[in-house]
């Protein structure tokens, strides 16, 4: 098929920032896109040849977008499988597939999966509500401290909570939910990997990625990683282990635990671009959003090796700052050599939302992690004052 200024339409399920920078490469290769997304203000609105509103848990939605495209692909997870299982049913490409969403759409099922291959992960528990965790409590076949997570709809650290005890139950949602082992852990690091429909797979490089201590966010991912080459090479063998599990198509981001014995434990993975591969756009040599492209059409895959250290901080919200936002000090950041920002386009900011990232370069990491702290502490994203 000739994907190229051709007929050919890509639909894209998701308008989010990984839609609309996904578009940056489908506009390189004058590849014509469709998406849908729930949002008017969706980022990816801009960018495509046609634009849907609507929602993607909907049946009749999905079904109908996905009836004008000649293959599919996703931006975020939470979208409707029974409606892309009919697709699929009636011929049309749907890359991740909907059997390994449904896998990966539950962290439950996650994990489940992860014991069921032999893939070393952290312990844990699956409940029902909390009620039922609760429960565990009294009985003490649960104890404090854990994580809980909900099993599904979390994002950007929403759904995720550190409980130590009793009162750190207050609040908690009553949905079905996993509860997992506290990891004392070095570090927390990713591994990309690009699978493509005609089976060639690819790593990127280990990045390194820093909390936000309150946000559960990441601030900083770091490539390459600051960690030793058999550490890099066992994070290297446990992420490509996953995506053969899976059989997925497309990118798949494996996050993990770096243990305090060196051991690599995995936490959770994304079936698509993600956060932890922003930097690849400016430090490697084919970013992950073009090898995604590459993965679901075919097309051998990039080089998925780094020009130079790179360094990404994420863009959010400041704390008390709801309203138009408002990019403070843009100016300063850009007058530093090898900062690179990338703007969402949300026109509206509240506390601890995903609004950019920049991306820092430099021939050496110890620079590149100097300024990338620069960054971090120059530019706010604030709202704008309201006039009375």
């Amino acid at each position: 098929m000739n994907y190229f200024s051709s007929d050919f339409k890509l639909g894209i399920l998701g308008g989010g920032q990984l839609g609309k920078m996904i578009l940056a490469e489908t506009l390189k290769y004058d590849i014509q896109t469709l998406v849908l997304d729930p949002s008017d203000e969706a980022p990816a609105r801009f960018g495509c040849n046609a634009f849907y509103k609507g929602g993607l848990m909907d049946f009749d939605t999905v079904y109908k977008f996905g009836k004008m495209v000649h293959l599919l692909t996703i931006e975020i997870e939470n979208v409707n499988l029974d409606a892309l299982d009919k697709l699929e049913e009636e011929g049309l490409p749907i890359y991740p597939s909907p059997k390994t969403l449904r896998l990966i759409q539950n962290k439950g099922k996650q994990k489940d999966f992860y014991i069921k291959n032999s893939i070393p992960t952290s312990g844990y528990n699956r409940f029902v509500g909390l009620n039922q965790l609760k429960e565990a409590l009294t009985k003490d076949t649960l104890n404090f401290p854990f994580v809980w997570k909900c099993a599904e709809f979390g994002y950007d650290g929403m759904g995720v909570k550190i409980v130590r005890s009793t009162l750190d139950l207050i609040n908690l949602p009553d949905v079905e939910c996993i509860t997992e082992d506290l990891v004392d852990f070095k570090t927390e690091l990713a591994v990309i990997v690009a699978r493509s429909a005609k089976g060639e797979v690819a790593t990127y490089p280990v990045v390194e990625m820093e909390f936000h201590p309150e946000a559960n966010q990441v601030e900083y991912v770091i490539c390459p990683a600051r960690i030793s080459k058999e550490i890099a090479e066992k994070a290297q063998a446990a992420a490509l282990a996953v995506s053969q599990a899976y059989n997925h198509v497309g990118l798949l981001a494996v996050e993990m635990f770096l243990t305090k014995d060196d051991e690599i434990l995995v936490n959770e993975v994304a079936p698509r671009p993600h956060n932890s591969g922003h930097y690849s756009i400016e430090g490697s040599f084919t970013s992950q959003f073009e090898n995604h492209i590459r993965a679901i059409i075919g097309l051998p895959l990039g080089n998925t090796m780094s020009k130079v250290a790179a360094v990404m901080v994420n863009l959010v919200g400041e704390e008390k700052h709801t309203g138009p936002v408002y990019y403070q000090n843009m100016d300063k950041i850009m007058s530093v050599d090898g900062v690179t920002p990338h703007i969402y386009g949300k026109r509206e900011t509240r506390p601890f939302r995903k609004m950019g990232h920049v991306t820092v370069v430099n021939p050496t990491m110890e620079d590149a992690r100097k300024v990338a702290e620069l960054v971090k502490n120059t530019i706010k994203v604030i709202s704008i004052p309201q006039q009375n």
